[in-house]
């Protein structure tokens, strides 16, 4: 977008020119000033900035700026921008999607790869040894352990997952040493996962987080997989920290599954020609 500004910058008008430059110079600033603001940094009226964005070819400064914001979000650490209850579908689709993208481009410039690494390790030693793998999770992260359960049986790997308080501190209390538990939670406080890893981990289990750096929970258990997203709680709020968490458990399990290699071809090849004789005939 800032490409397609600086070669059109020729064919503007003197008074446009000056805020493509404004935008060049500083595109987030300009993403998020009021028309006003824009207007006097780059000394033109408020319909020039309007006049300029539509010579972009967009609808107005909001669609412009929409756009624009999203263009740069590569280079912001984090971005949550709203979603408001007159918004179009097109302006809702876009935050979504940039809110999504923003907290995954977080992930990867923060995250470490020795934590990965640990965690990896640990599921592929559980495995090999025979002993078991369980997913806990509550809510919507419940939903990310039953997807992480499906994740790792793909790959020939079974194991447990649960969503229920209950279910999880009475199968916590029958794991052992080389067992191995993934716990999924965004504020990492929930009680019964508390309690869960707790009894885990001195039963002699080994404990993975996938939650908020800092929480009760990363404290708890013995490898911290930071999940660090500031969820909204309001009425429009995307629910991003579920498809952080299934974003890690994807790392994860392709982790693994190098790691096991061999192992698993041929279980893999025989479970693909099973679902493809019984979808096909």
């Amino acid at each position: 977008m800032l490409d397609r500004i600086t070669a059109s910058l020729p064919s503007l008008a003197p008074a446009e020119q000056r805020v493509a430059r404004l935008v060049l110079a500083d595109a987030r600033a300009f993403a998020h000033l009021p028309v006003r603001e824009l207007a006097a940094r780059a000394h033109v009226s408020k319909p020039t900035v309007v006049r300029f964005c539509r010579s972009m070819g967009y609808d107005g400064l909001a669609d412009f700026k929409l756009k624009l914001a999203g263009s740069v979000s590569e280079g912001v650490p984090f971005i949550h921008r709203s979603v408001d209850s007159d918004d179009k579908t097109s302006d809702v689709m876009v935050k979504v999607v940039d809110n999504a993208v923003a907290a995954f481009l977080q992930y990867r410039n923060a995250a470490t790869t020795s934590a990965i690494e640990q965690a990896a390790g640990a599921i592929a030693a559980t495995w090999q040894t025979g002993k078991r793998i369980e997913f806990y999770g509550a809510g919507n992260s419940g939903i990310v352990a039953l997807d992480a359960q499906h994740k790792f049986f793909r790959l020939g790997i079974t194991s447990l997952a649960t969503s229920d308080g209950h279910m999880q501190v009475m199968s916590a209390t029958l794991l052992g040493k080389g067992d191995c538990i993934v716990i999924i939670s965004n504020s990492g406080r929930t009680r019964d996962l508390m309690d869960a890893a707790d009894i885990a981990r001195k039963n002699g289990a080994t404990t993975i987080a996938i939650t908020a750096s800092g929480s009760p929970l990363a404290s708890a258990c013995q490898i911290h997989l930071a999940a660090d997203h500031p969820e909204g709680y309001d009425r429009y709020s995307p629910m991003v920290s579920r498809l952080l968490h299934l974003l890690i458990i994807d790392v994860l399990a392709t982790c693994v599954a190098l790691r096991i290699g061999p192992a698993l071809q041929p279980a893999l090849e025989q479970m693909k020609n099973n679902l493809r004789a019984k979808r096909y005939t």
